[in-house]
């Protein structure tokens, strides 16, 4: 995949790679320049796609705090597994 630098030193990066990584708009992405020159890029956080679900839903009932704590274990195994 080839992206070019803009004149302020931005890229874009490829759909394909957005997608595959699940970048989003406001996605935290950190970068490590390796001894061999090569560059690392690794996805912190997602963009605001982690905060879906966690208003409440009109006309849904109220989760306790067991429930929603359960369900943000759930998610950072599944996030943690993918990661592996």
């Amino acid at each position: 995949m080839l992206s070019t630098v803009t004149d302020k030193g931005q890229i874009t990066l490829p759909k394909a790679l957005r997608d595959k990584l699940g970048i989003r708009p406001g996605s935290k992405v950190e970068f490590a320049l390796q001894p061999d020159e090569t560059v690392r890029m690794r996805v912190l956080a997602r963009g605001s796609a982690g905060l879906f679900g966690l208003l409440a839903v009109p006309g849904e009932a109220t989760r306790s705090l067991d429930e929603i704590d359960a369900g943000v274990t759930a998610a950072v195994r599944k996030r943690a597994a993918a990661l592996r």
